[in-house]
């Protein structure tokens, strides 16, 4: 019995050390790999890297260029902005009355004077015959009053009457005129109520939505009126401007010289109309610290709508033959801005630049390149200074990623490339 227990103690110490031994072999390999990994093939990859960067006879990376140029570059002032009409007019009833018929269409472009709603002219019409009633009635008794005053003068001269009962008649006469000219006002006033049942339009401009249909009554005091009418042209647009800016624009306006205002839709790419600008308001808001300003388009193509929102442009100055350059040949480095120098067209250099001022597609650089030099302007992300470079026209399809980015955009580069070969 006791030989059995020994046996089962004996293996049962074996099978331990067996997985201790195991465990400890796994642990080892693990170490071993991450050793290998971190301190061996790593390194060689560095190294690797390092060697191909280094390469002189590396593949060149295809680019596109273009070389500064000198031109006038645009100072603008940028502002958040809302077209408003010009006027805007409610149309409403000065009367009351049933209306009878509408004239327009909704969304029409109407103007001014055109017939725009009638209202039931009977009820006026009545009242028009009532005064001019009146009116006959009270010249007939003026004229049988000037028929016995006359007579009485007569007889007064004769001595026949007293003088106090033409003096009576006389009185009777004045009173009868004031009669007739109250009788005519009231005439007046009936063709005036009568007048207002034919509504005109009071402006030019675009119909909006009907507010009420014909068979309605409608009310002097209706306070949605019946339609209203926007003026489009010309439109104004209201932006502000932070204080700051405000000597600026008010040396632009004592020099009495047109400043010019640009408006741009939401994204800032299509300039929908060109105007001036009109005034501005007479107090700084403290609140934001900014002044609001107006500016005026003609809109004859009817690009701007009221409410809209724009942004606005306002040309302040012209920076005159400036070294320019696409906005996209400009990279933003820790250290500031750069640009890629093509040198003998096979190897860029790396130049720091100062930007100027930017006018859509171009910038103006201050600092750091000469005229007539050229730049990388797509391609430039896998680039770095001395290295190697294949110059590609816009059109082309060799080349790696850079060249389908160029594609896209050698639309709006293209008048840029027709400068360069005009130069």
């Amino acid at each position: 019995m006791m030989s059995e227990q020994n046996k089962s103690s004996s293996s049962h110490s074996s099978g331990n050390a067996f997985r201790i031994a195991t465990r400890w072999l796994m642990v080892f390999l693990v170490i071993g790999a991450i050793v290998w990994v971190t301190f061996i093939h790593k390194p060689n990859e560095v190294q690797h890297e390092s060697q191909s960067k280094k390469d002189p006879n590396a593949r060149p990376s295809p680019v596109l260029v273009a070389k500064s140029l000198p031109q006038d570059i645009n100072v603008y002032l940028n502002a958040l902005g809302t077209i408003t009409p010009r006027n805007s007019v409610t149309v409403k009833s000065l009367v009351d009355g049933q209306l009878i018929k509408l004239f327009f269409r909704e969304g029409q472009m109407i103007k001014k004077g055109e017939m725009l709603a009638l209202i039931d002219t009977r009820p006026f019409e009545v009242q028009l015959a009532q005064a001019q009633g009146q009116l006959d009635k009270d010249k007939a008794l003026l004229e049988n009053a000037l028929i016995d005053l006359n007579r009485y003068k007569t007889l007064l001269e004769q001595d026949s009457i007293s003088k106090q009962q033409a003096d009576t008649q006389e009185a009777l006469v004045r009173q009868y005129r004031g009669a007739i000219s109250v009788d005519e006002s009231q005439v007046a006033n009936a063709n005036l109520q009568l007048s207002y049942c034919h509504i005109t339009a009071p402006i030019s401009g675009l119909i909006g939505l009907r507010q009420v249909d014909p068979g309605n009554m409608i009310h002097t005091s209706d306070t949605s009126g019946i339609v209203s009418i926007i003026q489009l042209q010309p439109i104004t647009a209201l932006f502000n401007l932070p204080e700051d800016n405000l000597p600026t624009v008010m040396n632009l306006i004592k020099s009495r010289k047109p400043i010019k205002v640009e408006a741009y839709d939401r994204a800032q790419n299509v300039k929908l109309a060109t105007g001036l600008l009109l005034n501005t308001d007479n107090s700084i808001d403290t609140t934001t610290g900014s002044i609001k300003m107006r500016a005026e388009f003609k809109n004859e193509d009817g690009s701007l709508f009221p409410n809209q929102f724009v942004n606005i442009k306002l040309l302040t100055d012209v920076e005159k033959d400036a070294v320019v350059v696409p906005i996209s040949g400009v990279q933003h480095g820790r250290n500031g801005d750069f640009v890629y120098v093509v040198e003998n067209e096979k190897t860029v250099r790396m130049s720091p630049v100062t930007t100027g001022h930017q006018e859509g597609e171009f910038v103006s650089i201050k600092q750091g390149l000469a005229l007539g030099e050229e730049i990388v302007i797509d391609g430039a992300d896998k680039l770095r200074d001395g290295a190697n470079v294949k110059i590609i026209l816009p059109d082309s399809k060799q080349g790696s990623g850079s060249s389908s980015d160029s594609k896209k955009r050698s639309h709006s580069k293209e008048g840029w490339h027709h400068k360069q070969n005009a130069e």
